[in-house]
């Protein structure tokens, strides 16, 4: 393994363990975050293991990148909480932990015995967080969800239908998953500070509608805002079907001309042969916005007259904001993210050479670490883990045998 691997915990939840029961991408991306600023996060998987440990190119099976990615700075410990064996060792590390994690249904970490009132029981200064599709005090309570579903269930293919798509689509990352993820994240940490207040845990519902609902509406309730509607849904810039990187004369730039000192700027840089800056339609930003289809084509217009490196050149100069349209690759090797540390290369013990991707904040008294150890193989630590609850080597190996947990060959 790296030297940087072995390095000290840090960051501003050092000391925090968490007890991490989530898998696919909502649950993973929040406790890797968690991880990354400092926690120590134990990752409870089935016996088939985290899904996404079974998907994408890989190297070795059970090693998917995305599952790389989310679950770096973890430990695995594989138990079958459907065994009661299972099931108490869970609870036997919960009284360990300050927070415990899930997005199974409430309804079946219910039946698991898994719930609030039984972790709690345990440990009453448990937060007890439980990620799932809607709120339970609604009728959907326990529907099953996923990022597609709630994608399509707040709205966002009819935007993307709006915008100009040829029909209905869903937005091609996993939108809902990560948004729910950082709401997750905050609820956390939020939670964890008003333990610190009243010495005593709680329950935490972070449901995926509703932060979902939350995320799309804020942006596109428009005049439906008011009682009675004076319009209809939508926030016009975002779905002019101009609003998308333009061409130039060899290429392809992302230019947002936006406030009335970028358009002077603007204006300035171009020339008065154009006489944009006399077109009432150009000369407010509530003019703008009301014929923004009309600015956004005009601007398309003059972008295809001059080669992007031009564009670029006198566009930084006049201060308006404009940058290149980027690749995945390209953000690999991008000289910001190289500069900053947020990208950089290691070495996985079983995986071999990799990308790596650091936490994207910067803090000047309990900066996270920048290296993490590496996500782990399946049913890693368990064995660790176990002894730690204070589980004997016999105990353990018992357990094994009855098929209430795994470890790694």
């Amino acid at each position: 393994m790296d030297a940087t691997h072995s390095a000290a915990p840090a960051g501003p939840l050092a000391g925090v363990k968490v007890l991490d029961l989530t898998s696919v991408v909502m649950g993973p991306f929040a406790t890797q975050i968690l991880a990354q600023l400092g926690a120590e996060v134990i990752k409870v998987e089935t016996p088939e293991g985290d899904n996404m440990r079974h998907v994408g190119p890989m190297r070795h099976a059970g090693m998917g990148p995305i599952f790389l990615h989310a679950n770096a700075g973890k430990k695995s410990i594989v138990l079958d909480l459907k065994h009661p064996e299972g099931r108490e060792a869970a609870l036997t590390l919960a009284e360990s932990c300050d927070v415990f994690i899930s997005n199974v249904r409430p309804q079946a970490l219910a039946r698991l015995g898994l719930d609030y009132d039984a972790v709690r029981a345990r440990n009453p200064r448990i937060i007890h967080v439980s990620c799932c599709g809607f709120d339970q005090d609604g009728p959907d309570a326990a529907k099953p969800a996923y990022d597609d579903l709630i994608q399509g269930a707040t709205g966002v293919p009819w935007l993307m239908g709006q915008y100009g798509a040829p029909e209905p689509a869903y937005m091609p990352t996993t939108l809902a998953d990560r948004v729910t993820g950082l709401h997750t994240v905050y609820a956390v940490t939020a939670a964890l500070y008003a333990r610190t207040q009243s010495g005593t845990g709680q329950a935490v519902v972070v449901p995926m509608f509703e932060a979902m609902a939350q995320f799309i509406l804020g942006d596109h309730m428009a005049g439906l805002s008011f009682k009675p509607p004076i319009g209809g849904a939508g926030y016009a810039r975002l779905l002019t079907p101009h609003r998308k990187p333009y061409l130039t004369s060899d290429g392809m730039l992302c230019v947002l001309i936006y406030n009335d000192k970028h358009w002077k700027g603007f204006f300035d840089a171009i020339g008065e042969s154009e006489g944009l800056a006399r077109d009432p339609r150009f000369a407010t930003h509530s003019a703008r916005a009301a014929n923004i289809d009309a600015v956004y084509a005009e601007v398309a217009r003059l972008m295809r007259t001059r080669s992007t490196a031009q564009w670029r050149a006198l566009l930084d100069a006049a201060d308006v904001p404009n940058m290149p349209m980027n690749s995945p690759q390209d953000l690999l090797d991008n000289p910001q993210l190289r500069a900053t540390g947020f990208v950089s290369d290691t070495v996985h013990p079983t995986e071999g050479p990799m990308h790596t991707l650091a936490h994207p904040t910067k803090w000047s008294a309990t900066p996270p670490a920048r290296h993490f150890a590496p996500a782990p193989q399946l049913g890693e630590h368990t064995r660790e883990l176990l002894q730690d609850a204070g589980y004997a080597p016999d105990r353990i190996d018992a357990l094994l045998a009855q098929g209430a947990c795994r470890a790694a060959s």
